[in-house]
């Protein structure tokens, strides 16, 4: 009996000793809670104080991946990466693109992007068209360069909003890499050498997420304040005599894969200074369009049958006298085919000099334009038309090719005959003669130059030269 009683209370206090008994209490929620938020709002100060090297040592290998992932036809290394919690805004110091052809490079100063929803990138996700809905991105100092047709671009700042659908480009310029005669010592044929500066440019209506996705290339309106273009041709090389060279804005419109559809382009108080040089080095001849408004409507690379792009333009020629432009491009055609047509008034033709000197060794010392008309019609590269022109009292000086002097017994024969035997000094109503334009596209002649040389065939042939 006794013993049972010292078994039984053996087995109570090893029982006991098993599940010891205890006075803690437990956590309520509340606490827990508070502490979960002390934790998160630890990291978020972690965060804001020490946002760089966590956004580089995290972030931007997600978002270089993400990148080469949607880009894979390009390299892209991005430099020194910084955030902004507050503004949900990247900045970086700079950026390279490769393109893996070697056709484009590019080099970008500072740059940043804000309003990208990026947190997905953190779980393995990738960049889609949406993340950008809100997106802002500004660039400084942006250098393409295109190795093939040794031009590069430069912007000084570039800002593209998809939140407010813009495009704002500033001073951006256009040029060749190295001087003239590098540029044109590239090709054994003539060739155009290109320099463009525009202050600014503004893009506006801009379907920016259709644009991502690169099928759909549309805008409300295009504007171009203040730009400059200066074209010079070297005469002194043979063209090539080929007409499959560059292409006409109806041709370069057709070959765009997607939809292209801008509402509205304008020039404004644009320039354009056209030259041809003759010598390695020598003056060229040269004509000067100033105060150049220009409006173009209806740009698209597709449409209905009877769809084109309608330019209208003027601007003062060699300043002198107002020349307007019309330009029917249609938009269904593959080929170079257009029409134009416009006028210019009243001037003195000695406005001519600068480039008649230079181009044909003559002077024009006296002479009046009252008015000139042209109606000008391209099919397949080659231009028809007629240019009637009103003028007066047109005399001509032939000059020596290295001084300009009208001096001398040849100058003297040779305008004796231009002006007595070749010339029609007067064009006046009652004994006028229309000229007829005749000219076939070359491979070096660009949309502008080629209208050019087109009305140059008939003007020379109103003035019997």
């Amino acid at each position: 009996m006794h013993c049972d009683r010292k078994r039984e209370s053996r087995v109570t206090e090893d029982m006991n000793n098993e599940h010891p008994p205890t006075n803690r209490r437990k956590r309520s929620p509340l606490k827990i809670a508070a502490y979960a938020g002390f934790v998160a709002g630890a990291l978020f100060l972690v965060c804001v104080l020490f946002p760089d090297p966590l956004v580089n040592w995290f972030i931007k290998p997600q978002i270089t991946k993400a990148l080469a992932e949607a880009y894979p036809a390009y390299s892209i290394r991005l430099s020194a990466m910084n955030y902004s919690v507050f503004q949900n805004r990247f900045g970086f110091e700079g950026g390279e693109v490769r393109s893996a052809d070697s056709t484009l490079s590019s080099n970008v100063g500072s740059f940043s992007v804000s309003g990208i929803s990026w947190m997905h990138l953190l779980w393995g996700g990738s960049l889609a068209p949406g993340d950008f809905v809100k997106s802002v991105v500004i660039a400084h100092d942006v250098v393409l360069t295109f190795p093939p047709s040794h031009y590069e671009l430069r912007f000084k700042r570039l800002s593209v909003s998809a939140r407010d659908s813009e495009v704002v480009v500033e001073a951006v310029k256009l040029q060749p890499l190295g001087d003239d005669e590098q540029f044109f010592a590239r090709s054994k044929f003539r060739n155009n050498r290109l320099r463009l500066l525009v202050p600014q440019a503004r893009v506006m209506g801009l379907a920016c997420l259709e644009l991502l996705h690169g099928k759909n290339y549309r805008a409300r309106s295009v504007q171009i304040d203040g730009a400059s273009l200066d074209i010079l041709l070297n005469q002194d090389k043979p063209d090539s005599r080929d007409t499959s060279g560059l292409l006409m804005p109806n041709e370069i419109l057709s070959s765009i894969k997607g939809n292209l559809q801008v509402d509205r382009l304008s020039i404004i108080d644009g320039r354009l200074q056209y030259a041809e040089r003759f010598a390695v080095g020598a003056k060229p001849a040269v004509v000067t369009f100033d105060s150049m408004q220009v409006l173009a409507e209806g740009i698209a690379n597709h449409g209905p049958r009877g769809s084109a792009v309608v330019i209208h333009a003027q601007t003062k020629f060699v300043k002198a006298g107002m020349m307007k432009l019309n330009i029917t491009i249609p938009v269904a055609s593959k080929e170079c085919s257009f029409r134009y047509s416009g006028s210019l008034s009243g001037m003195n033709l000695s406005a001519l000099n600068s480039f008649l000197e230079v181009s044909d060794h003559v002077r024009i010392k006296s002479g009046v334009l009252e008015k000139a008309t042209y109606e000008i019609s391209v099919v397949s590269g080659l231009a028809s038309g007629t240019v009637q022109g009103v003028y007066r009292d047109l005399t001509l000086g032939a000059i020596d090719k290295e001084t300009g002097s009208e001096k001398g017994l040849s100058n003297a024969i040779t305008s004796f005959i231009a002006n007595v035997l070749t010339i029609r000094k007067n064009n006046v109503p009652g004994s006028m003669k229309i000229g007829a334009v005749n000219y076939l596209q070359l491979r070096d002649d660009p949309f502008f130059q080629y209208d050019w040389f087109a009305l140059r065939t008939g003007v020379r042939d109103v003035l019997g030269l």
